[in-house]
């Protein structure tokens, strides 16, 4: 009968032989859930270079491990062979490379690994925000010092009150709630910086559909005035016939993504004035029929992304 001190050298053997051994049930070979910083240790691990993608001879090593951590035994990485392995890339990344950018970030690889109940549904994966209107009230409810930017403690108040919406707030103690802050800033900031600017924010709290990158806006068919009277009725949450407040920052926030990936509030603003200046704003603070006709038209006359 094996000592526990046998057993504590094998677990040991076996996770410096697959990391990923350690989070199969032993008699199933199911993952396991994992919890926040039980995931965190599974993306440092395999992102060895720490540039935010497990792409190359990384990605290569996460898929062997990922698939010989189902076997009872160790098998070696010889047990999958070359063309083994570009056949399970392939599918891997159609099905997590959501993006296509041939690489795996941090909120791909959280689709592929269980995780603990509280902490996959703070990623918002089966609920997005309906339009970008509602993600600028959230963002202007949060960001309480209206610095720009959603602050570690700013971002706990937003976590803690996503749990007691979805009636879980009993079941995560304070020391929980801090380690799901925790985790969520490494996970979403991006340039480390220590707090989320609005691109980061966005990807925390996606938004089912960004309206404006439909075809009919890129100069690939007429547009028509349904067309236009769609996108209005989008932004005008209120229905007072006009663009204002936070669905005029939700409509610029949808125009801003269309030209670049990451941005902060500044970013936001000098588009705003960029924006509004070219269509003869009248300085109302709000958007009209008319006004939003002319960004869209100006938007449809746009070559294609690939010919800018």
């Amino acid at each position: 009968m094996e000592t526990l001190e046998q057993k504590q050298q094998k677990v040991h053997i076996e996770k410096a032989q697959n990391f990923m051994r350690q989070y199969r049930d032993p008699e199933s070979r199911e993952l396991k859930k994992l919890s926040a910083n039980q995931f965190m240790d599974v993306w440092s691990h395999y992102d060895k270079d720490g540039n935010g993608y497990i792409e190359g001879t990384e990605l290569d090593g996460f898929l062997k491990e990922f698939v010989s951590s189902a076997n009872t035994s160790d098998l070696g990485p010889e047990s999958l062979t070359d063309e083994m392995l570009v056949e399970l890339k392939a599918c891997f990344m159609e099905a997590y490379d959501d993006n296509q950018d041939g690489k795996i970030d941090i909120r791909e690889l959280a689709q592929l690994l269980p995780m603990e109940e509280n902490f996959l549904l703070l990623f918002r994966f089966d609920n997005p925000l309906e339009s970008s209107v509602e993600f600028m009230k959230i963002w202007r409810e949060y960001d309480s010092d209206n610095s720009g930017y959603i602050e570690a403690d700013e971002l706990k108040n937003f976590l803690r009150d996503l749990l007691k919406e979805a009636k879980k707030i009993n079941d995560v103690s304070e020391d929980k709630l801090i380690e799901y802050t925790d985790t969520m800033l490494r996970v979403f900031d991006a340039n480390k910086d220590g707090r989320l600017q609005l691109s980061e924010m966005a990807k925390l709290l996606p938004v089912k559909e960004n309206f404006l990158c439909r075809q009919v806006f890129k100069g690939a068919a007429k547009l028509t005035k349904d067309d236009i009277e769609k996108v209005f009725s989008l932004y005008d949450r209120d229905n007072n016939g006009s663009i204002e407040n936070e669905e005029l920052r939700g409509f610029l926030k949808d125009l801003l993504e269309l030209v670049k990936k990451d941005y902060d509030a500044q970013d936001l603003n000098e588009f705003e004035e960029t924006i509004l200046r070219g269509v003869g704003y009248d300085k109302d603070g709000k958007i009209s029929r008319k006004e939003l006709t002319m960004i869209l038209l100006a938007l449809a006359k746009q070559p294609p992304e690939d010919e800018q």
